[in-house]
């Protein structure tokens, strides 16, 4: 018998599976916990999870694969890059810093303060990272010993883990400076040092493996970085020559930069053969005998259930080839993108159930197939078995396809995704519609969801609130939030969608073809914690879905309502999508689904409606050259849901957390009447594309940062505004927060939304 195949997941979700995290940590912000109950909750947390592991067969059990906000954080705090504002100067750093450089910090009377860090997508996950600020001169020194300490811990508890670090070429990659000349890696050299300290404690500790993660591999490289990882790993090397580097690598495929990753002094490498699923030949032709490569072979992104057989049958050649010594099976990438545990719901279709797979489902097919591999296919038969069963159920489901669906497709014609006329001669219909001031006041679409709302939807859930009792809730809250709406001096109202769970879910549970689970969450960044839609069959619309709130808020007010939709990409970037069909037919069908609310809004009255593409750009490719592609779709199917108005109508969108200058191009091609974008973090550079593509229609720059629960003053947001007048006219600017206040507080959003009216105002007065 062969020896057993090792197993590796690179990464589980640390949020717990009923989102113990989530409690903790608001608890503690809350100041209801204090920092030992915190700490505890997390360290329960984290053997949880190596008992998961070890319990599900995974050999290879990470550790520092914990974090109490986010891994790149976690990293900046490591290696001391702390800008000053946060007043640190030197030794450990409190939990009052870590999360003063996450959400903010309160200055006197709850206004001013430090603003939180800059916080962008995670490739192109829906995950995201706090971006680290960097600059020149930086020095860098040892300023945590999480990484360390948490391996010891898992050490004392009888598990020996593979710590993971995020790589130091990344995290430079991935890092900004206020001075725009500053190549961040050129402060390498600075770095190095800090990682190899924190390596040496490894090894000191009997560490024999250690991840390190360097994602940019997967990115267009330059050959300044290309060198930079030649440096870091020969310097690693050199250094340590007898501790083992897993080299982990994910979202797509290696490409040009196979040579590079292939010539690094490492013991191993991962490669994702899910996103990358054709490089698997080309690193086989060309790895040394004695590298060992993980083979991202399950998919850490995705919920379906693998094909097991198909797997084995391109596994077998290679395993009999390198033996299974020089060959680990693993995630694609870190399980932190998927839900913990299937078994916990207890609702779902059992068809569709039996098609999926969660973070501990993920485990065990791990485990099936290293079993497969080491002792053959018949010591696992039931499984494989099993595997496929469903997988042919799947395909062959009524549940899946929609005929009328594909009739309705294939009806579309290329004069649909067109707006009647150019925006120039829509805004002035638009001017003397609706006769708006200069800098008019806006939000992007919801209110706090206080916990007296998710308390009423929680019993109308359990049938304590019978409709009735629930829908008048529902009316008060809206009619309330309308009325303050009307008082603070908001130019355009929303009416604060009270009513929905989720931008994302509310729309997936009215349209056909998607599934949601009770406890399928996954964390978007710190505490923010969001269960992706299933997206598994053929979608349409069966009926209204927000028709009746708008013209209820509408009702209520003599301003201009605006209806709120979420955007086909969003819905569909936001979701856990089908891997049977292409992403863009996916995405047609859902934005003819939103067309037909649009139409209805708009006969209904609605004269200015809200189409949100939070997420247009995570779902661009990471390479360039696949871009195009990807925009033409997406692009085309936000037109095809918006363009069905009259000129008179006017269509808002929205992003968030998002680099615009590379594709500015073609948000322009969205035609978007108004865009509403993140600005606050960033102070306006994002503007900068805005500017230099002359865009020409009107843009509503975040002047408040919705994610800290900062209350910026007035002659903040006035000095924002000012940033942004420098790059464009001023009948261009609208003003609104960066994003929705759905996660933010009554106390927080009031005097919040009264300094930015009080901002936009200042700013008339001045022109």
């Amino acid at each position: 018998m062969s020896s057993s195949i090792k197993i590796a997941t690179l990464g589980t979700p640390r949020i717990g599976p009923r989102r113990e995290l989530k409690t903790a940590l608001e608890a503690y912000w809350a100041h209801k916990i204090g920092e030992k109950e915190l700490r505890e909750t997390a360290a329960r947390l984290r053997a949880d999870n190596w008992a998961r592991q070890k319990a599900a067969g995974v050999t290879v059990i990470p550790s520092n694969d914990f974090s109490f906000y986010d891994q790149v954080l976690d990293t900046s705090v490591m290696v001391g890059a702390i800008p000053e504002v946060y007043g640190w100067k030197t030794g450990g750093v409190t939990l009052g810093t870590y999360f003063a450089m996450a959400r903010g910090a309160h200055g006197e009377g709850g206004a001013g303060g430090a603003p939180a860090q800059e916080m962008t997508k995670w490739f192109d996950t829906n995950y995201h990272y706090m971006v680290p600020e960097l600059s020149a001169g930086q020095r860098f020194t040892l300023a945590s010993l999480k990484a360390v300490d948490e391996y010891r811990e898992a050490q004392h508890l009888g598990y020996e883990t593979r710590p993971v670090l995020l790589g130091p070429v990344t995290f430079l990659k991935l890092g900004k400076s206020k001075d725009p000349s500053l190549d961040p890696l050129t402060l390498l050299d600075a770095l190095l040092p800090v990682y190899l300290d924190v390596l040496r404690r490894f090894a000191a500790n009997g560490a024999e493996w250690v991840q390190i993660d360097e994602p940019c591999l997967v990115l267009d490289l330059d050959d300044a970085t290309r060198d930079a990882l030649r440096k870091t790993y020969s310097r690693f090397a050199d250094a340590l020559p007898s501790l083992k580097i897993m080299l982990a690598t994910y979202f797509g495929a290696l490409g040009d930069n196979l040579d590079t990753a292939l010539s690094l002094p490492v013991a191993g490498l991962h490669l994702d053969l899910v996103r990358g699923s054709g490089q698997l030949d080309d690193v086989l032709a060309k790895a040394p005998r004695g590298l060992v490569l993980s083979l991202g072979v399950i998919d850490g992104r995705n919920v379906w259930r693998a094909d097991l057989a198909a797997i084995l049958d391109r596994l077998e050649p290679v395993v009999a080839k390198r033996g299974t010594d020089h060959v680990q099976l693993a995630s694609s990438c870190s399980l932190l993108h998927t839900p913990v545990d299937l078994e916990l719901e207890r609702d779902l279709d059992a068809d569709v159930k039996s098609w999926l797979a969660f973070g501990v489902q993920k485990m065990g097919e791990l485990s099936t197939l290293g079993r497969a591999l080491s002792e053959g296919r018949a010591s696992v038969a039931p499984a494989l078995e099993a595997a496929s069963a469903a997988l042919a159920a799947r395909r062959a489901s009524p549940k899946v396809h929609n005929a009328a669906v594909s009739q309705r497709l294939a009806a579309v014609t290329p004069e649909m995704a067109l707006r009647r006329s150019p925006y120039s001669e829509r805004t002035a219909l638009h001017c003397r519609r609706f006769g708006l001031p200069l800098f008019p006041t806006t939000t992007i679409g919801s209110f706090p969801q206080t916990a007296e709302v998710r308390k009423a939807r929680a019993a109308h859930a359990k049938g304590a609130l019978t409709d009735a009792e629930y829908d008048a809730f529902l009316r008060e809250e809206t009619t309330r939030t309308i009325r303050w709406q009307e008082e603070v001096g908001l130019d355009v109202l929303v009416h604060g969608e009270f009513e929905r769970n989720d931008m994302v879910q509310y729309f997936g549970e009215k349209l056909s073809g998607f599934a949601f689970t009770k406890n399928g969450w996954v964390q978007s960044y710190g505490s923010r914690c969001v269960r992706p839609p299933i997206l598994y069959g053929d979608v349409s619309r069966p009926e209204p879905m927000t028709v009746g709130w708008w013209h209820y808020a509408q009702s209520q007010t003599d301003r201009p309502m605006k209806g709120m939709l979420t955007g086909p990409v969003t819905i569909l970037n936001w979701s856990f999508v089908r891997d049977d069909v292409a992403r863009s037919l996916a995405c047609r069908q859902i934005a003819l689904a939103i067309r037909d609310e649009v139409a209805d809004l708009e006969k209904a009255g609605a004269p200015m409606i809200q189409i949100d593409e939070a997420a247009l750009r995570e779902g661009l490719p990471l390479r360039r050259a696949d871009w195009k592609t990807y925009l033409d779709w997406a692009i085309t199917a936000f037109r095809l849901a918006s363009s069905g108005v009259a000129n008179e109508t006017q269509i808002h969108t929205h992003m968030c957390y998002s680099e615009f200058n590379d594709i500015i191009d073609a948000i322009a091609a969205m035609d978007a009447d108004v865009i509403s974008i993140e600005t606050s973090r960033s102070k306006m550079e994002l503007l900068d594309a805005f500017k230099s593509f002359k865009y020409p229609n009107e843009i509503g720059p975040g002047v408040y940062d919705i994610h800290s629960p900062r209350v910026p003053a007035v002659e903040e947001m006035t000095t924002l505004l000012r940033l942004a007048r420098e790059r464009l006219a001023d009948g261009q600017l609208w003003v609104n927060p960066d994003c929705g206040l759905k996660t933010r507080r009554w106390e927080e959003v009031r005097p919040a939304i009264a300094n930015m009216v009080a901002a936009a105002k200042a700013l008339r007065a001045a022109s």
